[in-house]
């Protein structure tokens, strides 16, 4: 009881300091390594580092998330849109047509695969994750996470692991087009869980093994209520059915039907569960669109028998794959360059969503939220020079609002491994983490900016304005904040170095045709999301700050915010907005508007405990979480543990008690060892 008083004492302790200091867990001087052909990649003016896999030639040949390949901007469209318009908005919610329900602030999360969850403790514990999370629960006030995928259908929770690891992959079908591995795992990934979300406010998702529902386990619900407790927000059963069969899971005839009723089995089972005091924490269909609609399992009692148990709807849908360049049998792979035209289209986002409306509703109806369980540029780890280039950011920002606009009430942005273009960040690979920091890819910086453009008070609702005739090039929205007009996002997915494509948007609240007196205000404050060129990896800013280049960053934004005031024409009652080509500007119409667009401080932790001898980062709280992309399989794990090699948990001396919290980050083993 002693032992167990003082550890209490101890974590007590960290809640009331406000900085966490983990000593030379970041290479901060700048290093450089070499390659076989010995190329070169500059990311910014002080700092070169060689792109792994790089020849002489410029043929690449290592890690897609360091692939150097970028495409020239397509063509602008031609005949060429307008690049001067007007809006002319009305003022209050009550008063705009079709506009979306209320939306919280952390509408965009983040989706792990759970074969490689083991990234968020032990040696691969991360200072950069801490940070880029930390940015996130700033502005949204906390994130949304998901652990499961393809490989939580054949995940199993054991007691122990015969190595001491908290998740081990078992043998691959090798019939299974997927690659899935089979994986074993024990109650410290539930621990890990938990213990993150006592330093950050993170709230979590779960998936459940759906592979064999004649014979149901549900030691990981029993558990993972217990364990995580409120911060588990509900459970996903089942990921992507409708490609069971395809992918060899299921018979042939496995339908919306099949689904429905092994998804009753699971409700069964929670129901009859003594040990599950929630009952309405299940998550489906998760179906891919690929095969099934989702009104094929609505046409099934699905809704009507299973609403007393259900928390959330959801979907898992990209707009396209780059699966025929992996897998064999898929047809030819596409021309990656090709793609790019494809994601500078506000029709994109429309598109996916638009087969999605009908379930909007039907989720208002049944009074459920309706969650984007899984999305990105495209599945199968994204196009090369497409995903990884500024005009993901774009298309995703405005991906993401129209499912805002759509009625949806999350998205979770896929995370891959080493392996993938599609990364919203990627650890350096291990051989590399001693001396390289962290990648911050392209689609972040839209991630990041969300809960800017919806405001933190989880009131705003969007319309889409269709705007400049509804070009396809030029997207706009109005936001409203508790019922009020409050911001407008502007889009430009053109380039244009000369500056003759940047647009010149007219805003006018009220007056003109609207009926309603106008409220234009005298001057407004906007914030940019730019880059030079819709191809560019790195060298994009928000406010005009930017998390760095490639191996460059520690998740912390480098510069200073740049919030430009825009006076109006007051004689007219227009504010006239200039937007870069390619660019996005956020127009805050009001000081409330501009104030809850901005980010808060938040609590931190501390810890004397030294991995190197020497340099410091000082970061905010927040934990690491990666994953493993489309697969489970080959999957590279980052570490910057010296010595690591990613192949697991080295044994070894703790040399002393804080050293843990270094290490870990994560307190779960310490619950697990002496308050269970």
């Amino acid at each position: 009881m002693a032992f167990r008083s003082l550890i209490l004492s101890f974590l007590c302790s960290l809640a009331a300091v406000n900085a966490i200091t983990v000593y030379n867990q970041l290479p901060l001087a700048a290093q450089s390594t070499s390659t076989a052909g010995g190329a070169s990649a500059t990311l910014d003016a002080s700092v070169t580092y060689t792109a792994p896999g790089s020849t002489a030639t410029g043929n690449y040949t290592g890690l897609k998330a360091y692939d150097p390949t970028t495409w020239p901007a397509p063509a602008n469209p031609d005949p060429a849109p307008a690049t001067s318009f007007a809006l002319n908005l009305m003022p209050s919610a009550d008063l705009v047509g079709n506009i979306s329900i209320k939306t919280p602030a952390a509408f965009f999360g983040i989706s792990i695969e759970m074969s490689v969850v083991t990234q968020v403790c032990k040696s691969h514990i991360q200072v950069p994750f801490l940070n880029l999370m930390a940015l996130l629960t700033e502005r949204a006030g906390q994130v949304v996470i998901r652990v499961g995928g393809n490989t939580q259908d054949y995940a199993t929770l054991v007691g122990n692991t015969s190595d001491g690891k908290m998740i081990e992959k078992q043998s691959i079908d090798p019939n299974n087009p997927t690659g899935t591995p089979t994986l074993i795992f024990t109650d410290e990934l539930l621990y890990t869980m938990s213990n993150i979300s006592s330093l950050v406010n993170i709230k979590w998702y779960l998936g459940v093994p759906f592979n064999d529902t004649e014979n149901i386990h549900m030691e990981i619900v029993e558990h993972g209520e217990r364990i995580i407790g409120d911060n588990l927000l509900g459970f996903q059963i089942g990921n992507e059915p409708d490609l069971y069969a395809q992918h060899l899971h299921r018979p042939t005839d496995y339908n919306a039907t099949s689904y429905y009723l092994e998804f009753g089995q699971w409700v069964n089972a929670f129901n009859n569960d003594a040990n599950v005091a929630q009952k309405a924490t299940m998550i489906g269909p998760n179906l891919a669109l690929a095969n099934w609609a989702m009104e094929d399992v609505w046409a099934t009692p699905f809704l009507t028998d299973y609403t007393n148990n259900l928390y959330a709807l959801s979907v898992e849908r990209y707009p396209d794959d780059n699966c025929a360049a992996i897998y064999a049998g898929l047809g030819d792979a596409k021309d990656q360059q090709a793609q790019l035209p494809l994601y500078l289209k506000h029709s994109s986002g429309v598109s996916i969503c638009s087969a999605l409306t009908n379930t909007g509703m039907i989720a208002q109806q049944v009074q459920k939220p309706w969650i984007m369980f899984e999305t990105n540029s495209a599945s199968c780890g994204g196009f090369q020079g497409v995903s990884n280039v500024f005009a993901s950011t774009l298309w995703a920002l405005d991906y993401g609002l129209q499912m805002v606009y759509s009625n949806m009430t999350h998205a979770l942005i896929h995370v891959g491994g080493q392996d993938v273009y599609y990364n919203p960040f990627t650890p350096p690979p291990t051989n590399q983490s001693s001396f390289h920091q962290w990648t911050v890819g392209a689609i972040f910086y839209a991630i990041l900016a969300m809960p800017e453009v919806l405001g933190k008070t989880n009131t705003s609702r969007v319309v889409d304005l269709f705007a400049n005739g509804n070009n396809d090039a030029t997207p706009a929205y109005a936001i409203y904040e508790n019922d009020q007009l409050a911001r407008v996002a502007l889009f430009n997915y053109m380039t244009d170095p000369t500056g003759a494509m940047a647009l010149n948007v007219s805003i006018a609240v009220g007056g003109g045709e609207t009926g309603q007196a106008s409220t234009t205000p005298s001057s407004v404050k906007v914030k940019y999301l730019v880059a030079d060129s819709v191809s560019e990896r790195y060298n994009i800013t928000w406010a005009g700050q930017n998390l760095g280049g490639e191996f460059g960053a520690d998740g912390r934004l480098t510069g200073e915010e740049q919030v430009v005031t825009v006076p109006c024409d007051t004689t007219a009652q227009i504010c006239t907005i200039r937007v870069p080509a390619p660019g996005f500007a956020l127009v805050m119409l009001s000081d409330s508007a501009a104030q809850n667009s901005e980010p808060e401080a938040t609590a931190t932790y501390s810890t004397t405990a030294l991995t190197k001898t020497y340099n410091t980062a000082t970061v905010d709280e927040s934990i690491l979480a990666t994953s493993n992309g489309h697969s489970g399989k080959d999957r590279f794990v980052g570490s910057t543990s010296k010595g690591s090699s990613g192949a697991g948990r080295a044994a070894g001396v703790i040399p002393s008690f804080t050293a843990v919290f270094a290490v870990l980050a994560s307190v779960g083993v310490l619950y697990k060892a002496f308050w269970t």
